[in-house]
């Protein structure tokens, strides 16, 4: 049996039935960016960015811990992982302070959801990486210091 003969025939058949979605319109490229937080995303600092997410004033919370290394050494390139364990979180944004826009990614959290995310980012210098998050109405954050040897945000 060759199961790579298989993934390849499913992968098509899913892709077949997505071009037929959108070419009969019931799926638009609109649609993809239906979650798209423009002024969240262009925020240039950080109380315009945690006002475009709704947040205003995070307390600290010990129940949210960020993955990250003490030093990077490719800023173009750094790994970061939030996880939260309070109850019923729905939204998880990662903040870098001296990034050009503060925002660096964002995660709805579907209900009965573990909500624990991995991502990379961009980092152009030595920052604190915030992490975000929204659990039963009320926003939590924490923060990190992560080191940056090379930087990735075009220096």
């Amino acid at each position: 049996m060759n199961n790579q003969r298989r993934d390849a025939l499913k992968a098509g058949g899913g892709l077949g039935v997505f071009g037929l979605l959108a070419a009969a319109g019931l799926i638009t490229p609109g649609m993809a960016q239906a979650a798209w937080n423009k002024a969240a995303f262009d925020a240039k600092n950080m109380e315009s960015a945690l006002g475009a997410i709704g947040a205003g004033k995070p307390a600290d919370s010990a129940d949210v811990q960020i993955t990250a290394p003490d030093i990077a050494e490719n800023g173009a390139v750094v790994p970061v992982g939030v996880v939260s364990n309070l109850p019923n979180t729905e939204y998880v944004a990662i903040m870098v302070e001296k990034n050009p826009a503060m925002l660096a990614a964002s995660f709805e959290i579907p209900a009965g959801t573990v909500a624990d995310v991995q991502t990379r980012i961009k980092m152009g210098q030595t920052s604190d990486v915030f992490a975000v998050v929204k659990a039963d109405g009320k926003f939590y954050m924490t923060k990190k210091e992560v080191k940056v040897t090379l930087g990735g945000c075009g220096g």
